[in-house]
């Protein structure tokens, strides 16, 4: 006896009603709108960077004879990996800081070798000062630690302008958004006063624009604290902001301080790594050029 199989009748079936198909067309350009606005970011980020990164190419191919662009870079990058530092951060002071004088074997004569300041402060063991990525995520797990939160970033100042250097829990569109701060936000008012700065609630702040304050309510930041790294002369280096969750209500008095001496310790390092790491970096990159210059 044959099988009998069930055939689904036609008022059984139920397609996709337009609402459905509606929301998918949404769902669809929200995710392309998305993209688009990530590109965006990226090429912002580049153009930001790539003008300082051409100037300093077009300085090193005058100084010592290169044949083009890439050679130029080329160099800056492999001073910049044996350094440990940002390729940027070598281009800026090739492009910002009088070249060597003419026919000299070194950039910077002879200098002394200062020791690095102490890290104690920031409670994480041996650090290797040297080492700008390590000391700077040291400090970043130590404001996020007193500031009882797993969202933060580091920003240095470099030509007037904040640059992220370091960040975590935050998603890729805030960090593309803030790569490079010059504006009326948290860590822009604790560069510039120099003192530490409370956002309580960022929906309701003033400080921001509403295109900055969109991407950090978008991230899942409510409250944010900025501690602006002074170094001994009450010079302002960077910035290192928290992100929260949840409104701030203020820190106490203990976490303040913790803070401060933070900020203190932060900046007397930022202040010693660009007259010695930086320098020694930029020593290094000369004597690559004479030898490219001999070849």
């Amino acid at each position: 006896m044959a099988d009998h199989q069930l055939v689904p009748h036609p008022q059984d079936e139920q397609p996709s009603s337009g609402h459905e198909a509606t929301g998918r067309a949404a769902e669809q350009l929200a995710a392309r709108a998305q993209q688009l606005q990530e590109q965006v970011f990226e090429l912002e980020v580049q153009l930001r960077a790539r003008p300082k990164i051409a100037l300093a190419e077009g300085v090193l191919v005058e100084r010592y004879g290169l044949p083009d662009a890439d050679a130029a870079f080329a160099l800056m990058r492999q001073a910049s990996q044996r350094a440990n530092i940002k390729l940027h951060q070598v281009a800026v002071a090739v492009a910002r800081l009088p070249g060597p004088a003419q026919g000299a074997s070194l950039w910077f004569g002879e200098r002394p070798q200062e020791p690095a300041p102490p890290l104690a402060d920031l409670g994480a063991g041996t650090l290797d000062a040297r080492n700008q990525g390590e000391v700077l995520g040291a400090a970043l797990r130590r404001v996020l630690e007193i500031t009882s939160t797993h969202m933060g970033n580091v920003q240095l100042v470099e030509d007037g302008t904040l640059r992220m250097e370091r960040h975590t829990g935050l998603p890729r569109q805030f960090t593309d958004h803030f790569a490079f701060v010059d504006g009326q936000t948290a860590c822009s008012r604790a560069a510039v006063g120099g003192n530490q700065v409370t956002v309580k609630e960022v929906a309701s702040s003033p400080g921001f624009d509403e295109v900055s304050r969109r991407v950090i309510l978008s991230a899942g930041c409510r409250g944010v604290h900025s501690v602006p790294l002074v170094d001994d002369a009450k010079t302002v280096r960077g910035v290192i902001s928290s992100h929260h969750p949840h409104p701030l209500d203020g820190f106490a008095p203990p976490q303040l301080q913790a803070l401060h001496r933070t900020s203190r310790a932060i900046g007397r390092w930022i202040d010693w790594h660009r007259r010695t790491v930086l320098l020694d970096a930029l020593e290094d990159l000369h004597q690559l050029g004479l030898a490219r210059r001999q070849e």
